[in-house]
């Protein structure tokens, strides 16, 4: 049995902004950032592995509020997939240096 400790973080940025009047700049684009450490332990509480992981996930930010919500929860949700097929795979390395 093995036991894995992971930590995830966010990180929302705009990307981008422009003009729409004089004194007012308003985000177009954003990227949210997922990244996850890991350490991997056996049953004995040894250290087999440790990583870190990091899949960035553009979204367009529209003006309308709600849309905007939504383009960065799909981006989230994206980030999470891959990131997750990520770690699977890191894992799994991890599991086969150990020789299990």
């Amino acid at each position: 049995a093995y036991t894995l400790d992971l930590g995830v973080t966010e990180l929302v940025e705009s990307a981008a902004l422009v003009q729409i009047q004089t004194d007012e700049d308003e985000p177009t684009a954003g990227t949210v950032t997922l990244t996850a450490n890991y350490v991997l332990r056996d049953t004995t509480g040894t250290v087999i592995a440790t990583g870190k992981r990091s899949v960035p996930s553009s979204f367009d930010r529209p003006r309308q509020e709600y849309a905007s919500y939504r383009a960065q929860i799909d981006a989230e949700n994206r980030a999470a997939r891959e990131l997750a097929d990520l770690l699977r795979l890191a894992v799994a390395q991890d599991l086969i240096k150990h020789g299990k």
